[in-house]
């Protein structure tokens, strides 16, 4: 996996300055807002459907694994839409509309089955929306600036997922766990200002003609691109919902701690993950324009692999937690910039969307076997078990970067 950083000598004096433009300041704010709201909810599901609801974890694990394996499908569904200039700016704002409603939603839910439906709606909608994201902002940014550009979108999205579980931490203490799931539209309705605000700053097609929406799987699935793709997609098998990670954490907590306690302490870590994924992510972006995204990618999942090992392993102790979630969020930072940019950089701009349609989809569909496995074997064998089977995947994404190294860098 790489993307080949550009000859210094070959870059325009003024891409440094370029990269940074309003409209990638309006995905930015988009991306914060967005996850600073849906975060809220995401933050409390684990408690929310095992103490509220009195849930299984295999119940979390699999609600969780159904919403990312329809979320996959419905990126494919947005990846053809996106392939169209214009299409994928409305395709982008009805996606950022959607999800905090159905999300918000959850707050009323009585049962299990209604708390899965509306997951599993919202997260269609957040489906559909990330082609159309990703094509947006390739669109406003030079090629040889895509990984500080996704960079800045990733470690926004992930600066909204701090903010999120700190405002879910002050409205479970001042108005309960229904209540803050409830309000948690109000970041996501600004966000929807805030990508009609980018797709504005992008110039219209001259083509009065739209193009046909078809899912252009083969053409993506090409050469170095189809090689990346197979690391991609191992590496995908064991990311496992971070939701399971703050279950995991407050499980072992209330060995030492009355549950409230192993809660707040479980979403300030949660926290300390968000927090490393965007100082991350923005390393990673600086790093992969001028070094190449697949040694980014390596040193990614090879941090995700060690945090795994530390949630396998640890016990009731808080600095370990602490760093195995900052762990687990670095990887994610690195990983997910050197996905985007790979991709960016690599697929057409008549494919574009498709190419982000398919990569979305490896991610949904592996985080389906991912979270519903590893919910299941935790509840059949134990947390152990699941956190190992998961850092297997890591190894073998480790193993197909090695295997699958592209002909040029």
């Amino acid at each position: 996996m790489s993307v080949s950083p550009s000859d210094p000598a070959s870059r325009p004096a003024s891409s440094e300055r370029r990269w940074w433009t309003p409209g990638v300041g309006g995905i930015g704010a988009a991306s914060l807002l967005s996850d600073a709201g849906h975060e809220i909810p995401t933050s409390l599901l684990p408690v929310f459907l095992t103490s509220t609801l009195g849930a299984p974890a295999a119940a979390l694990g699999v609600i969780e694994g159904i919403a990312d394996g329809v979320a996959g499908v419905s990126r494919l569904a947005g990846g053809a839409l996106a392939d169209d200039p214009d299409r994928r700016r409305s395709t982008a704002i009805a996606g950022y509309t959607v999800t905090p409603v159905l999300s918000a939603l959850i707050a009323g839910a009585t049962a299990v089955w209604q708390v899965g439906v509306l997951r599993v709606g919202a997260w269609a909608a957040r489906g559909l929306r990330v082609p159309a994201r990703n094509a947006l902002l390739a669109d406003l940014v030079p090629r040889e600036a895509y990984g500080r550009a996704y960079g800045f979108e990733r470690a926004m999205d992930n600066l909204g997922a701090i903010i999120g579980p700190l405002l879910a931490i002050a409205l479970v203490a001042s108005v309960g766990v229904r209540s803050a799931i409830a309000l948690s539209v109000i970041p996501g309705l600004l966000a929807v200002a805030a990508i009609v605000y980018a797709a504005r700053r992008i110039r219209a097609s001259r083509s009065t003609e739209r193009r046909p929406i078809r899912l252009q799987i083969r053409p993506v699935l090409q050469g170095e691109l189809r090689r990346t793709m197979v690391a991609i997609a191992a590496f995908e098998l064991g990311n496992v919902a971070a939701t399971l990670l703050i279950l995991r954490s407050t499980d072992l907590l209330t060995q030492t701690h009355t549950q409230g306690e192993a809660v707040q302490i479980s979403l300030w870590l949660y926290a300390g993950y968000n927090a490393a994924a965007t100082a991350a992510s923005l390393i990673a972006g600086h790093a992969g324009d001028r070094f190449g995204a697949r040694r980014m990618f390596v040193v990614g999942v090879a941090t995700f692999l060690l945090a795994y090992i530390a949630f396998a392993v640890t016990g009731a102790r808080v600095p370990v937690l602490a760093g195995a979630f900052a762990l687990a969020g670095c990887g994610i930072g690195i990983v997910e910039t050197s996905e985007h940019a790979t991709v960016a950089a690599r697929a057409p701009d008549s494919i574009r969307g498709s190419a982000f349609g398919v990569l979305a989809a490896i991610q949904s569909v592996g985080n389906v076997v991912a979270s519903s496995v590893a919910g299941l074997l935790w509840t059949l064998v134990s947390p152990s078990w699941a956190f190992a089977w998961a850092g297997v995947w890591m190894i073998a994404s480790l193993v197909a970067c090695t295997r699958f190294r592209p002909s040029a860098s």
